[in-house]
């Protein structure tokens, strides 16, 4: 009965499915947030949704190759991702510390409720469709002409190698400072990692942010590949990465706020080092000098 009225996603253009997947996911945010008061409903999303419109894209694709392969490449980020959020508590009710912080600051309920349907809700989940694009720009060239992954040029496959390096910064950026906060909350107050309060060692020692680093690098390198299989390095698609780097660096400029106002340390480690990108020559030393 339901196939006479919705037609089936390998016969019809994915893009309306996903804008309303998008829409009621946007909705569901958007009350959850303001009956339970935790707006951390979107961040339990981030890396779950994305894995659902990879598999719209290359269901529609009738499972295209070329589609497959990107969609697990999103899958192995997601499920990643979700296994570092899950061990933080982020599915246990355990909200974003941030939010609770900008609410005080912006201290109007009608302007914050605002906030989380304009911003939590729906420009994060707009986010979602945007860095997802170019599986739907590999679609397009499915349907128009003969897309075979064993066909596939070096640049392609290049860039499906630099989305794996980039995860693999991700992980291990995540599991340092995972083993560093559970080491932090072992050792007695004196310690200088309780005194300190951030992590300086491994990649945190040139980047104060190496993960931000492995997940921007992963959807710039999916971009890569979808710029590859439509032939142009230049494409409107290339505004979902950008969009994300620029969500990302204001993520970075307000967390280090409030990182900075708790820890006084965390000034002399910002000079030693760089936001995103990791800092080149000699790496910060324990006490928070150059060595």
């Amino acid at each position: 009965m339901l196939g006479g009225v919705l037609p089936p996603l390998a016969q019809s253009d994915p893009l309306p499915h996903i804008l309303s997947v998008i829409a009621l996911l946007v909705l569901l945010s958007f009350f959850a947030g303001l009956i339970s008061g935790d707006y951390s409903w979107t961040d339990r999303l981030w890396s779950t949704a994305p894995i659902g419109l990879a598999w719209i894209y290359a269901a529609a694709s009738r499972w295209n190759g070329v589609l497959v392969f990107t969609a697990v490449l999103v899958t192995l980020w997601g499920l990643r991702l979700t296994f570092n959020f899950a061990r933080r508590g982020g599915y246990s009710g355990e909200e974003d510390y941030r939010w609770p912080i900008l609410k005080a600051r912006i201290n109007q309920p009608v302007l914050w409720q605002l906030f989380n349907l304009v911003f939590i809700a729906g420009y994060q989940h707009f986010l979602f469709i945007c860095f997802t694009i170019p599986l739907y720009v590999m679609y397009l060239q499915s349907q128009q002409t003969t897309l075979c992954l064993a066909t596939q040029g070096p640049l392609f496959w290049v860039a499906s190698a630099a989305a794996l390096f980039f995860l693999i910064i991700e992980t291990v950026a995540d599991q340092q400072q995972w083993n560093f906060q559970q080491r932090k909350a072992r050792v007695s107050s004196d310690h200088p990692d309780r005194r300190r309060g951030f992590c300086v060692t491994g990649l945190f020692r040139r980047s104060r942010h190496p993960n931000y680093l492995g997940e921007l690098g992963v959807w710039w390198s999916i971009f890569a590949m979808g710029a590859v299989v439509i032939g142009t390095p230049l494409h409107w698609t290339v505004a979902g990465p950008v969009l994300l780097t620029l969500l990302f660096m204001g993520s970075t400029w307000f967390t280090e706020g409030i990182t900075s106002s708790r820890y006084p340390d965390y000034k002399k480690y910002q000079k030693g080092t760089w936001g995103i990108v990791p800092r080149p020559g000699r790496p910060l030393s324990w006490d928070g000098e150059n060595s």
